[in-house]
């Protein structure tokens, strides 16, 4: 144990201790299992994508030159040449002069640089297609190999498979590919004064609310909670409850137990835990200032703090950020998360030297914009979750925001 009882770090800091970890062993799968994993290797294309020039509309195929000028009032003339069914194939070279009647997905014939759209042209019957719009080469139509080359990397390491890459890989006919693992993130609670939420709580007892929003939040993050209970506040009854976390998981988030205190035994108890180095005990954060970050055998072990308003926000803003690291994604700490933009409805104090992550209720403004509303409560009250839809940070650097500033909205 090197770090020191309550040492604050930044959170820029605390992000470049997450990236230490070693990202977990991938594992390849059929297309239909890999929706939200993120690619482990490179992928290469077999083939080219399309095979060969192909209409985007329904219309004539036709050389570009022969429709340079052409205008509804001065349309252009050109021979039917024939047309293609979407299955056929023609290895007739287009003349000069002359087009062919194509429909969407059509491959085009040898010489046709140009598709025109079918609603700025008239079959004037007996052969002659009249073009009331002038074309540039490649318009309405798809170039071979303009979605991928044969041998070249189709898609790069790291991203998240959404169903757009997983429509790319079916029609590059890849029906298998390497992706991240899926965390396994053990959920611990600790307090004695802490029961499952279906029991009826006696006089100074309270349910765990927080190992349910846990596991439900690394579930968004992709991964696979294994809720482990909850744990009395016994130094040997935590410590045992750690090793048996860091034995079936790749990460463990233990909430309470972490602030400055005659009960909170998690330091103490990590302590007990071999192979294992206490990297970070505080965050220059607010809410969730007395976080814990351990490595034990080269896993992860969290100490959140027991308020709930404190540690969803922390699991939000770190720790779902992190299960997507050892997912795979090679962005995790930098990637963009969905946000808006919103005006401040209220002044905000903030105390310099940490950053703040403020809770607000967004609605709709008169001009069509949006407001964001602070919703300042205690972080034991869950109520102000419930009526947030975003977080608002202010930079360690301010003391405060204020009404009717325009800022970033990260969306809950």
């Amino acid at each position: 144990m090197e770090k020191g009882f309550l040492e604050l770090i930044s959170p820029e800091q605390f992000r470049g201790v997450l990236a230490t970890f070693s990202r977990l062993t991938s594992e390849t799968l059929p297309l239909e299992g890999c929706l939200g994993r993120y690619l482990a290797a490179p992928v290469a294309s077999r083939e080219d994508l399309p095979a060969l020039p192909r209409s985007g509309m329904d219309g004539y195929a036709v050389r570009a030159a022969d429709c340079f000028g052409t205008t509804e009032t001065n349309p252009s003339y050109l021979d039917l040449a024939g047309e293609l069914d979407i299955t056929e194939v023609s290895t007739e070279e287009l003349q000069p002069g002359t087009c062919v009647r194509v429909v969407t997905g059509s491959s085009l014939p040898p010489g046709a640089d140009a598709v025109v759209m079918v609603e700025h042209t008239a079959d004037l019957g007996g052969g002659t297609i009249e073009i009331r719009k002038p074309s540039a080469p490649g318009e309405n139509m798809m170039l071979a190999g303009e979605d991928a080359h044969a041998g070249q990397t189709a898609l790069e390491p790291g991203i998240p498979l959404r169903p757009s890459e997983i429509a790319f890989l079916a029609a590059l006919g890849i029906l298998e590919v390497p992706v991240g693992r899926r965390p396994v993130a053990a959920i611990l609670s600790t307090g004695d004064e802490l029961i499952p939420p279906s029991a009826t709580p006696r006089p100074g007892q309270i349910r765990d609310a927080n190992a349910p929003a846990l596991a439900a939040m690394a579930m968004q993050a992709g991964a696979e909670p294994l809720r482990m209970g909850i744990v009395p506040d016994s130094l040997e009854a935590i410590a045992a409850a750690l090793a048996e976390a860091v034995d079936k998981a790749d990460a463990v988030f233990l909430s309470g137990g972490s602030s400055v205190g005659v009960r909170d035994l998690t330091v103490e108890a990590l302590s007990l835990l071999p192979d294992t180095e206490l990297l970070v005990h505080g965050l220059a954060v607010s809410p969730g200032k007395p976080t814990i970050l351990a490595r034990s055998r080269g896993k992860a072990v969290w100490g959140l703090p027991g308020q709930v308003a404190s540690a969803q926000v922390v699991m939000f803003v770190f720790g779902c950020p992190f299960l997507a690291h050892l997912a795979g994604d090679q962005a995790a700490f930098t990637r963009p998360r969905p946000s808006v933009r919103a005006v401040l409805a209220r002044n905000v104090a903030s105390r310099q030297g940490r950053e703040d992550y403020v809770r607000v209720r967004l609605e709709e403004s008169g001009d069509g914009g949006l407001k964001a509303h602070p919703l300042l409560g205690k972080s034991g009250l869950v109520k102000t979750l419930v009526q947030a839809q975003g977080l608002v940070r202010i930079p360690a650097d301010l003391e405060g925001l204020e009404a009717g500033t325009t800022h970033q909205v990260v969306l809950l």
